[in-house]
């Protein structure tokens, strides 16, 4: 009795389980009655993630009621594949917390997620994977490919940040100027003896026959400027002016004479100002004295426009007050001489040699001038680490030394120079951008950004490398922003990826270059157009210049609808 039982026992159980791989294997054979639509169609890498969009119509009178199912979404690809996030989804009799699928009506199910992009995935196939539950009884499904391969067209953002110069303040020309005062008695135009021997004059004469007779200097000419102090009739001040001019010039020509200096003969050399009333040095003298009630004298001036009521005034404060008689009035009763000089620097011949052979004859500005002079970087970083022993708290030779080795590829000896710049000079904005620069070679996009936040007017480099950021973060209006009228290929990239094709296309025309990804990405607009000329020829023209484009296009989803054609196969083999 107990075996009968028992036998009764293993046939119930034995169907229940064939009913649940009935039910379950009905699904599987039906599962290509699921509808699946992807969006975009074929994926797109966007700030360094791969978004899916799936709408999945379940038909009606598909879904078992005692089913439940996971459906994970894969890209797969040569040497792996990555998964996305799996998805639960239960018929109406399953107790559980996934989506429910009705049976009678079916529903269509909307799923969402990213993973990391990978290069690989570049050629790939977009598969469902699904596994049934019924019970204790689980069925994989038969993976189902949904798409094709992923556009990857940010990635080729060229990584090449620009770094920034500390510049020099050399001028090879430096406009000098050389001042010497005559002062005369009240009322007068002679010049006493004492102040025709004057140290201020001596020292002016000196320097006129320093100047004329220096190679390294020119003499370009004397302002004369004659003055009346603002205490009398504005007639009587500009006759005396006047007068004095004549005075002064005469004397200054006499001297010049006497010291051979040959342009006394040129008129044209000497340029005469007269200020028959001197009110603004009158105003710029009580400015500067210690007269305690200046502020008053001034403001009471100021309030009379009329010349001979202001003459009036001034002359009843200097009765008034001893200290403007005795010392403002006699300093306005002059006349200046203003020698106007060029300092003529070293040739740049003169600065190469020298950087070389004997930089300690250079100051600063000059060992970080001749730098710029040479075309090899070697020479460069020599001068530029000259510059740093010789000048050791200056930060731009640290600065400069680092842009070099950037630019030669030493990133981690640049970043090293670029730290004790900005030890010397911290948040200077030149060196936050050379800053910036490493990070974002070395990848680090968010600490690149705060750099390059913090590096505004350091010039147009701050803004394209805020744009190369701005296409590997997948802000690409942003990125078209930043790059502004710059017509490089990374500019041109930009606009490719906001869809602004006709102004990429402008960018790459106007670059007038031999350039092999200005070529590839002509290609890629050609594509995009369906202008099947503009990618072969395109193609051809980036692949003849680096090979290395080749393998590039031939796993390119832009050109998939080339994959098959003649000369696309040819060019890229």
């Amino acid at each position: 009795m107990k075996k009968t039982l028992g036998f009764v026992a293993v046939v119930a159980l034995s169907g229940l389980i064939t009913v649940s791989c009935s039910s379950l294997n009905k699904m599987k054979k039906r599962a290509g009655e699921i509808t699946y639509s992807v969006t975009p169609e074929t994926l797109v890498a966007k700030g360094g993630m791969v978004d899916l969009k799936i709408d999945v119509t379940f038909p009606a009178k598909y879904f078992n009621k005692k089913v439940a199912i996971e459906a994970t979404p894969v890209l797969r690809f040569k040497g792996g594949e990555k998964a996305y996030e799996m998805k639960a989804i239960q018929g109406e009799k399953v107790q559980g917390n996934a989506e429910v699928i009705p049976y009678e009506a079916g529903k269509t199910v909307s799923y969402m997620s990213r993973i990391p992009y990978e290069d690989a995935m570049r050629l790939s196939d977009l598969e469902i994977d699904i596994t049934g539950a019924k019970g204790a009884k689980t069925v994989k499904f038969d993976p189902r490919k949904i798409g094709d391969g992923v556009i990857a067209t940010e990635t080729l953002v060229v990584n090449a940040p620009a770094t920034s110069v500390g510049e020099d303040k050399f001028q090879r020309i430096i406009k000098q100027q050389e001042e010497a005062a005559i002062y005369y008695l009240i009322n007068s135009a002679n010049i006493r003896s004492k102040e025709m021997t004057s140290e201020e004059m001596k020292k002016l004469e000196a320097y006129i026959k320093e100047a004329a007779a220096k190679e390294n200097m020119n003499l370009n000419g004397i302002d004369v400027r004659s003055y009346a102090s603002p205490d009398g009739a504005y007639d009587f001040n500009e006759k005396l002016a006047n007068q004095r001019e004549k005075s002064s010039s005469t004397f200054l020509k006499k001297q010049m004479k006497k010291g051979k200096v040959e342009q006394y003969k040129d008129e044209n050399f000497f340029k005469n100002f007269v200020v028959a009333e001197d009110w603004d040095g009158f105003k710029k003298a009580m400015e500067e004295s210690n007269i305690q009630d200046k502020e008053l004298i001034l403001r009471v001036l100021s309030m009379h426009s009329d010349p001979e009521v202001r003459e009036r005034e001034i002359r009843n404060i200097a009765s008034a007050f001893a200290v403007v008689a005795d010392q403002i009035l006699p300093k306005l009763r002059r006349s200046l001489f203003v020698v106007n000089t060029e300092l003529i620097g070293k040739s740049d011949d003169e600065l190469k040699a020298l950087a070389k052979s004997s930089p300690a004859e250079l100051n600063v500005e000059e060992l970080l001038y001749s730098a710029t002079l040479f075309d090899n970087n070697n020479d460069k970083l020599a001068i530029y680490e000259t510059c740093m022993r010789q000048f050791p708290n200056d930060w731009r030779g640290f600065n400069d030394a680092g842009m070099v080795q950037f630019e030669m590829g030493n990133i981690a000896a640049a970043q090293s120079n670029f730290n004790k710049a900005n030890s010397m000079s911290a948040n200077n904005p030149v060196v936050q951008n050379n800053l910036g620069a490493v990070a974002l070679k070395n990848g680090d996009l968010k600490q690149a950004e705060i750099y390059f936040g913090a590096a505004t007017g350091a010039g147009d480099e701050v803004n394209y490398n805020k744009g190369i950021v701005a296409i590997k973060s997948g802000d690409y209006a942003a990125a078209v922003n930043y790059f502004g009228q710059c017509n490089c290929v990374n500019a041109a990239l930009a606009n490719v990826l906001a869809g602004n094709n006709n102004e990429a296309l402008k960018k790459l025309n106007a670059e007038n270059k031999e350039c092999p990804m200005s070529y590839y990405l002509k290609a890629v607009i050609g594509a995009r157009t369906n202008d099947a000329t503009a990618v072969i020829e395109n193609l051809r023209k980036a692949c003849s210049l680096d090979g290395s484009f080749k393998q590039l296009a031939a796993t390119d989803m832009e050109f998939a609808k080339f994959f098959e054609n003649n000369d696309f196969i040819a060019i890229t083999k």
